[in-house]
């Protein structure tokens, strides 16, 4: 499917779709999902590559007992429509979430960053004045390391200009089964067939996976770590021992550059932990709200 995913059509099983908006900001329509009461904090969600605001279906509800929580597609993923290629590199992403936040006048308490989201909100911390906390879930903050620094993006680039590899790609999800082996593979994740079915259906659209692989070729995660030492935000990083994707030693070598960051570890859980076993991070992410003071007063 060349196509951009159809909200009529594959949105039918997004979870929480009652929730979902499209708001035009330039030449972009961003996909974005709201719950609960405008009054109480603000918490901002941004997921991972080659995800989508489908990663949030448990997380969400349960924070918006306490809290408001806004979830989007980043750009050139799922639903979200329109921005450059150019616009998906870490500065200009997170410039484009910043934008967004200021269209919808919403300024969060707390943000939450899975995988490459969490680069984005401590992006966001170090480019647009963010100050409040930050959680990571199984973070991507960590480059690769010596050559395979500049080999990965090179070799990710060489992908995305090559129209027939996201086209390959996502015709090779489609057979039967195929999604949830690489999903397995690649995360250490079990995931459930509800979630499993949006997977599938971002995995088989090329559009969404050539704008995973131009996330990819623009990511500069080694001048990120040089600059994590500016960082003055409380940040918690959660990270499961599991983690097919992101090692965790990679995740204690983040937490060593960032001073003010505390590190906790969930046993027996992959790089999908927040939708494995959601209730373990909402209780981690309660937990650090409360430290902080973004939480409800009773």
């Amino acid at each position: 499917m060349s196509g951009p995913l159809n909200w009529s059509r594959e949105g039918r099983i997004w979870p929480h779709r009652e929730t979902s908006e499209f708001i035009t900001i330039g030449g972009a329509t961003w996909h974005v999902q709201s719950m609960g009461d405008r009054a109480r904090p603000k918490v901002l969600l941004l997921h991972g590559t080659g995800a989508s605001v489908h990663s949030w279906r448990f997380i969400m509800p349960r924070l918006a007992t306490d809290f408001h929580v806004t979830a989007m597609d980043l750009p050139r993923h799922a639903f979200t429509q329109g921005h450059p290629p150019d616009a998906t590199s870490l500065p200009a992403m997170a410039k484009e979430i910043a934008r967004l936040m200021s269209h919808l006048e919403l300024e969060p308490d707390l943000i939450i960053g899975h995988s490459a989201g969490a680069a984005l909100a401590l992006q966001n911390a170090l480019d647009h004045s963010y100050r409040g906390p930050i959680i990571g879930l199984n973070s991507a903050l960590r480059p690769f390391p010596g050559p395979a620094a500049q080999i990965f993006p090179a070799v990710a680039k060489l992908l995305f200009v090559n129209p027939f590899v996201p086209r390959v790609f996502s015709k090779i999800a489609t057979f039967n089964g195929e999604a949830e082996r690489f999903l397995y593979r690649s995360t250490g994740s079990r995931i459930e067939p509800a979630g499993m079915a949006c997977y599938e259906a971002l995995l088989a659209n090329s559009r969404h996976t050539k704008g995973a692989l131009a996330m990819m070729a623009n990511w500069d995660l080694p001048t990120l770590k040089t600059r994590m030492h500016e960082l003055t935000n409380p940040i918690l990083l959660v990270h499961s021992d599991k983690d097919a994707a992101i090692p965790l030693d990679w995740a204690k070598e983040a937490h060593g550059n960032l001073p003010t960051s505390e590190l906790r570890v969930l046993k027996g859980l992959g790089h999908l932990a927040h939708e494995d076993a959601p209730e373990r991070a909402v209780a981690e992410i309660i937990r650090f709200a409360e430290a902080h003071g973004v939480a409800v007063t009773a």
